[in-house]
């Protein structure tokens, strides 16, 4: 693959509803993680260098983690990545008109956006 793609900074933890508030619980009072700043409208934590965001999604029967991944050139990652035979499913949620990324899955069903660092 001759596109270049490394590790963003956001990790994003998909909970059912019956297990989000112990979830959150267990950052913010256990682990004492500090609440990202500049997005109080949504649970994130400073998780070392990267941030840990938490969505509560009621549909879901376990959490799953989803990844980030950055590339400067979406066009050129996203056709190697297809062309390696990734799975890519942008319907998963929403990413907005123009957004400069999409989903892939890892082989074991892991979440990753992938998507330049300006996407959003």
């Amino acid at each position: 693959m001759s596109a270049e793609i490394g590790g963003g900074i956001n990790i994003a933890m998909k909970v059912p509803t019956h297990c989000y508030e112990a979830t959150l619980a267990f950052y913010r009072d256990t682990l004492k993680l500090q609440r990202v700043p500049e997005k109080p409208d949504v649970v994130g934590f400073i998780y070392g260098p990267n941030r840990l965001w938490i969505d509560q999604v009621p549909q879901l029967s376990q959490a799953e983690v989803w990844l980030e991944l950055f590339t400067p050139d979406f066009p050129a990652a996203a056709n190697a990545l297809e062309g390696a035979g990734v799975v890519r499913n942008d319907g998963i949620e929403p990413l907005g008109e123009g957004f400069a990324g999409g989903w892939f899955f890892n082989p074991a069903g892991i979440v990753h956006l992938v998507r330049t660092p300006d996407a959003w």
